[in-house]
């Protein structure tokens, strides 16, 4: 190959470069590096210590250091940036998804995932990280107070709601609410504390500030990997360049990132498949805010505290703890299915984004949202995951990483686009109905939608931009994962997804990164990688 004039390289060798350590690089990297593959692992993030979380937002603190959240034109997109990526950050909520969305066929109108591989193919790999995490069948006795409520709030309507499974270690759970920027307590079950020592045990290096910025073929049918070191303080800046040959890429960069990283690569790697950057999902997500009449919760439900309160429970807890799943009903109609989760949202976007009753309809600011600011303690908020339509498409990629930076940590703006249709519009209006029947009723509170306004649409769970499927016009990849007309070349984190889940989506990321290392140790001693298959969990 020919590197571009002016550039000088110093080039490293390795087996496997794995770009990203979430659910989809750590997986993958454990199994190779245990096979007997050198593997690094390039993360763009920074490395925290678990004391090193903290319970702060100021700038600076591990919550803006560990976070991206990515505005684009309809759609911002909020992940990991830190060694561990989403499972750093994420809320450990890990259902398996219901069976009628492998059959999902979405505004393409025919199934979406690829033929081998439904809920009965996917159990033994879901089986697998609920033993590796390990994932915790959470009762009555171990949610929160706010989760009882939502619970006693859907059975007094005529829901069923039920605890959620969770990579949650209880016995050290203090209940501190901090969770989603970093467990301090190592009670969540982040990749810090199974898969990623698992890969450094044997011998995978883990590189926290690389910035992967694009792909080009080397002569010998291998991959040449360009990263930028980033400022551990200043996202904005770098610390110089380099770059990595491999026989085998495996990109886990995140559904925001990856196919930007392609796209980038394209001149020199060559025309990427139709789906590279299309049919984005934001996993049909969407918030409502409830505030809680405290009398009425203590009438209707007959819950009161020590202190007199009924409710007031924001500022104890966790993430999700209940659901209701009344509405994951393969009998519904497409678009209609959706669960619920109660959900504690950490100040910041979801003060700014609440909504109240204002004039000329809902607003997001003004007196009435001054006053729902100072009723934050009764807030309960429920989260909807439905079906979209996979309508995002991503534009031409920034000139470096996934996102021009605004800020030094955390912000910037992207590429993405997402206009929702009839379709998604709907499924979020149902859901919008089925929370305010639930908890509105005889007045237990008020309930009003996130605003759309402010940043468009949102998710915490990116999903399918460069999917898996059996279709080559409408996926990027092989139901191996593999990127069409690149070999080599694997995409394991949440853009292979082909679809919005209708639950959390970490599980199922986690149990299609297992499933895809078979094929992935195949192709590498295809290409003369001396690897096995067959580690132990770590």
């Amino acid at each position: 190959m020919t590197e571009p004039a002016g550039e000088s390289f110093a080039v490293e060798q390795t087996d496997v470069l794995v770009v990203g350590s979430g659910f989809g690089g750590a997986i993958t990297a454990y199994h190779l590096a245990a096979g007997g593959a050198r593997v690094v692992v390039l993360e763009r993030g920074p490395w925290l210590r678990s004391d090193e979380f903290e319970h702060d937002f100021m700038l600076g603190s591990s919550y803006t250091r560990i976070f991206d959240f990515v505005v684009g034109d309809g759609m911002a997109l909020l992940g990991g940036n830190c060694v561990g990526g989403g499972s750093v950050v994420y809320f450990a909520a890990m259902p398996r998804v219901p069976s009628f969305v492998f059959e999902r066929k979405g505004s393409i109108g025919r199934r979406m995932w690829p033929a081998t591989i439904d809920r009965a193919a996917l159990d033994p790999w879901y089986d697998r990280v609920e033993q590796a995490l390990p994932v915790s069948r959470n009762d009555w006795n171990t949610v929160t107070y706010a989760g009882g409520l939502f619970a006693a709030a859907c059975a007094r309507a005529g829901h069923t709601a039920n605890p959620v499974p969770a990579a949650v270690d209880n016995t050290l759970c203090t209940n501190c609410n901090w969770m989603m920027a970093g467990c301090r307590f190592d009670a969540k079950r982040s990749l810090l504390l199974n898969y990623l020592p698992g890969a450094i045990a044997n011998g995978a290096e883990i590189r926290p500030l690389h910035e992967v910025q694009r792909i080009a073929r080397t002569d010998d049918g291998g991959y040449r990997v360009h990263y930028n070191v980033i400022h551990d303080d200043d996202y904005r800046l770098t610390n110089g360049s380099g770059a990595i040959d491999a026989k085998i890429v495996v990109l886990a960069a995140g559904a925001g990132a990856t196919p930007v990283i392609l796209q980038r690569s394209e001149a020199e790697l060559g025309a990427m498949p139709h789906a590279v950057g299309r049919y984005f999902s934001g996993n049909g997500e969407r918030l409502n805010t409830a505030v809680i009449d405290e009398d009425k919760a203590r009438d209707l439900l007959g819950v009161s505290r020590p202190d007199g309160s009924a409710f007031r429970a924001n500022q104890v807890g966790k993430g999700p703890c209940v659901a209701s799943w009344d509405r994951l009903d393969g009998s519904l109609p497409e678009y209609s299915r959706f669960s619920l989760e109660q959900l504690y949202f950490p100040p910041g976007f979801g003060t700014i984004l609440a909504q109240v009753p204002g004039p000329d309809g809902p607003t997001w600011f003004g007196p009435e949202k001054k006053e729902l600011l100072r009723r934050w303690q009764s807030w309960l908020t429920t989260f909807t995951m439905s079906e979209d339509d996979n309508e995002g498409e991503f534009g031409a990629p920034p000139p470096t990483g996934n996102a021009f930076r605004i800020s030094q940590q955390m912000l910037g703006r992207g590429p993405i686009r997402y206009r929702p249709t009839e379709n998604t519009l709907r499924g979020w209006a149902e859901s919008d109905a089925q929370v305010k029947e639930i908890m509105e009723r005889d007045g237990l509170a008020t309930v009003l939608p996130w605003s759309n306004d402010v940043v468009g649409a949102y998710t915490v769970h990116p999903l399918a931009s460069c999917r898996i499927g059996d279709d080559p016009a409408t996926s990027a990849l092989d139901d191996r994962h593999e990127l069409r007309g690149h070999p080599g070349i694997f995409v394991t984190d949440g853009s292979a997804v082909p679809c919005a889940l209708t639950v959390n989506p970490a599980l199922t990321i986690a149990a299609l990164a297992e499933r895809a290392v078979p094929g992935i140790v195949r192709a590498a001693r295809q290409r003369g990688v001396a690897v096995s298959y067959g580690a132990s969990l770590p």
